[in-house]
């Protein structure tokens, strides 16, 4: 099943809904939450599902809560194994793979196929999250380029301090779908809001013991235009800013945020990812001497070198 969120998307949503019409994965279902409809969005869906519905692809939308875009996420996710035992009948909405989709991307035909096929490859007794590189491209999808390679390997140790699980990207199995599903009500009720769905759902599985795959071949083309909710980090003048992001404390409130989340779902993560989560909380408020003895312990890291750099000197500063 494929999860989408939608904002006043109708400019941009039906060529992302085309792509996904166009997969070569022919096995999909689409859920669609709608906060807010405006501008005709939910016309595009509607006539969208009319139009699958003969060749077997459900597609249905739900009303969004209308508070940003990460809630909506969580929502749609929460709400996905009733609907899709409507949509799918209970057998099938039991072993649910799932997949999350922006508004305005453009899926690659082999999008589904590429990471299923990826996740089948590995050892089934773990959860399993694919997740790729994508094409940036200008709001016209023109003047393509490579998102960032991730030279370091995922681990919760990463997932802590950094996102590097690009939500439009994002593949599960049923046994990572899940636990996603029954932990999205968990976050939801956390009595803060998520950072970000996908940094969350990175930090989850990988602090669950998911086995996670960042492809380095891009699967979609990620457009760039003034509504991106967080927009692509791959120039020298984007890289700044985030690392500006972590100096001014702004990654200080999001890994507070981030740990009263998690703590939310303490339960389903691993004993020593949740000994790490209460460790990196601990470090984050003690003195500085303190603060790097237990940061260097739980070995957390960002990938680049620059941004690891700028991780250091905002835990000298207190910025974390």
């Amino acid at each position: 099943m494929i999860l989408m969120a939608v904002h006043e998307g109708a400019k941009t949503l039906g060529e992302q809904l085309e792509s996904i019409a166009a997969q070569t994965h022919r096995d999909w279902s689409l859920l669609i939450s709608v906060d807010g409809a405006s501008d005709g969005c939910d016309r595009i869906i509607d006539a969208f599902a009319a139009r699958m519905a003969p060749a077997g692809n459900p597609v249905r939308r739900i009303e969004g809560p209308r508070a940003g875009a990460t809630r909506n996420f969580l929502h749609v996710t929460a709400a996905a194994p009733e609907q899709a035992a409507a949509m799918l009948g209970p057998e099938r909405a039991a072993g649910l793979w799932l997949a999350f989709s922006d508004q305005d991307d453009v899926w690659l035909p082999g999008k589904l196929a590429t990471g299923t096929r990826a996740l089948r490859q590995l050892d089934a007794g773990s959860p399993r999250l694919y997740c790729s590189r994508t094409w940036i491209t200008d709001a016209a999808l023109g003047n393509r380029r490579l998102s960032v390679a991730r030279p370091r390997p995922p681990s919760f140790a990463n997932a802590l301090v950094q996102n590097i699980v690009a939500g439009n990207t994002i593949i599960l199995d049923p046994a990572a779908a899940r636990l996603v599903f029954e932990a999205a009500g968990e976050a939801l009720s956390a009595g803060v809001p998520a950072v970000a769905h996908d940094w969350w759902v990175y930090q989850l599985l990988a602090g669950s013991g998911a086995a996670i795959v960042h492809d380095d071949r891009p699967s979609l083309y990620y457009r760039q235009h003034g509504g991106n909710e967080v927009g692509a980090n791959d120039g020298f003048r984007a890289k700044m800013r985030r690392i500006g992001m972590i100096l001014d404390g702004t990654y200080r409130d999001w890994n507070r945020r981030n740990i009263r989340v998690l703590r939310a779902s303490a339960h389903r993560l691993q004993p020593p990812a949740g000994a790490a989560l209460e460790g990196f909380a601990a470090a984050l408020d003690a003195p500085v001497l303190d603060r790097l003895r237990g940061l260097r312990r739980l070995g957390v890291y960002r990938q680049g070198r620059l941004s690891d750099l700028a991780l250091w000197v905002a835990a000298v500063m207190g910025r974390l």
